[in-house]
């Protein structure tokens, strides 16, 4: 068995998520930049109007890559059903891979503190956006992102705790795997 997911069957409810669910895995993306753009789009959105958006904008960019976001034509960005402050927060993001290395290669040696710094100073990104970078782009197994509105939901209902002290305290015990945690928490959420 996994060191994941010893440690978490440690956690009765967590065991039944994981025979529910079955293996979660905490997998790199292999486009940071297209990733963190999946994030942008999906800040403040429900899965569905995100995923339908995403859909129309990545269709308009054909493939996602800074360059390809600075050079597309904001009113087809728009028309893909990106606000004005979206498109502007993903040309922040393309700038910002442009200008300085935020791949995983280039982010190896930083915690994931100085991640969620890194990232935050792009205007547009806020740290659910980063840790959503520490999740799935850089693989960090220990993230626990309470700024997740189904993250939290998802804890009221499997645990009953309704504030972000009583959530960590359930999440310490995933320890150094809350990022496996957090998936199964999703799961339940959407399930």
């Amino acid at each position: 068995m996994t060191d994941w997911k010893r440690v978490l069957r440690t956690d009765p409810v967590m065991a039944d998520l994981i025979e529910t669910h079955g293996d979660n895995r905490v997998t790199p993306a292999e486009g940071p930049f297209r990733r963190l753009a999946v994030s942008i789009i999906n800040q403040q959105l429900s899965t569905a109007s995100a995923a339908a958006i995403r859909e129309r904008a990545f269709d308009s960019l054909g493939e996602v890559t800074p360059e390809s976001v600075l050079a597309a034509d904001r009113d087809s960005l728009r028309d893909a059903g990106l606000s004005r402050t979206k498109v502007d927060y993903l040309r922040n993001a393309a700038e910002a891979f442009r200008d300085r290395d935020l791949t995983p290669a280039g982010l190896a040696d930083h915690d994931d503190e100085a991640v969620v710094e890194e990232l935050t100073r792009i205007t547009g990104i806020g740290r659910w956006t980063a840790e959503m970078y520490l999740i799935f782009v850089l693989g960090r197994e220990d993230v626990l992102p309470l700024g997740d509105l189904a993250v939290r939901r998802g804890l009221e209902t499997l645990y009953g705790v309704d504030d972000r002290a009583a959530m960590r305290d359930v999440a310490d015990a995933w320890r150094p795997y809350r990022s496996y945690g957090t998936l199964y928490v999703w799961d339940a959420y959407e399930s």
